[in-house]
């Protein structure tokens, strides 16, 4: 199966902000490009961190309502001194969680998730900027055409890699929904086939009744 890299679905043209790139250049270039973010780079245009609209934001959080409805939140001390930053060295969240080029799609996400961001920059083995994922990079698999998604299914996993005949298990694909269906020559065959189906990209979801031939659980309880 071929799963679609960072590499392919990334953004290269990146705008970059500098360790001294005031707080107003940061708003200008946010709004200029119609981004939410920018990577912090160095000399060597390696990431350094990031700084997003919540962190330009802290800045305005942090000022007296004129109308005296809303009090002045608490901020813990790093909090405090974002808010009091001027630059983006001051400002940007860091460090800068990367990914790497030759990534899967589940890779990039499961950092995402993980480390709560929702862009990463992409380094190369000097740790230099390449370009820069987002969430809705990595959602562009799920336009994936659902023949191509039957196709792969069908002819790579089913045929070539289990060696199943196309007369005994077939998958039809509607808006990235699988539907199996046919007859497996084991059980256990079984969750291996969906678990497959379940990691080409662009699927959404895998279901049917596929049935079996040999129910081989009970040789393999009996054995034990």
């Amino acid at each position: 199966m071929h799963h679609r890299t960072v590499e392919e679905l990334m953004s290269r043209d990146v705008v970059r902000a500098r360790r001294d790139t005031p707080f107003k250049e940061l708003v200008r270039l946010l709004e200029e490009n119609d981004v939410t973010a920018v990577p912090v780079v160095d000399e060597l245009d390696r990431p350094l961190g990031v700084v997003s609209e919540a962190d330009l934001l802290r800045k305005s959080a942090d000022q007296a309502d004129p109308s005296g409805r809303t009090p002045i939140p608490h901020l813990e001390a790093w909090e405090r001194a974002k808010a009091e930053g001027s630059r983006a060295e001051e400002l940007m969240s860091a460090p800068a969680v990367c990914a790497r080029p030759e990534w899967t799609v589940v890779e990039a996400a499961r950092l995402m998730e993980t480390q709560h961001v929702k862009r990463l920059p992409v380094v190369d083995e000097t740790d230099r900027l390449l370009g820069v994922v987002s969430r809705g990079d990595l959602l562009r698999v799920f336009l994936r055409r659902d023949e191509a998604i039957r196709e792969e299914i069908t002819s790579d996993l089913l045929r070539r890699t289990l060696g199943l005949d196309p007369r005994d298990v077939s998958a039809e694909v509607r808006d990235g929904r699988v539907t199996l269906a046919g007859i497996a020559e084991y059980k256990s065959l079984i969750p291996v086939i969906e678990q497959l189906c379940r990691g080409v990209d662009g699927v959404v979801s895998v279901s049917g009744n596929l049935s079996y031939r040999k129910d081989d659980s009970r040789d393999a309880s009996s054995d034990s």
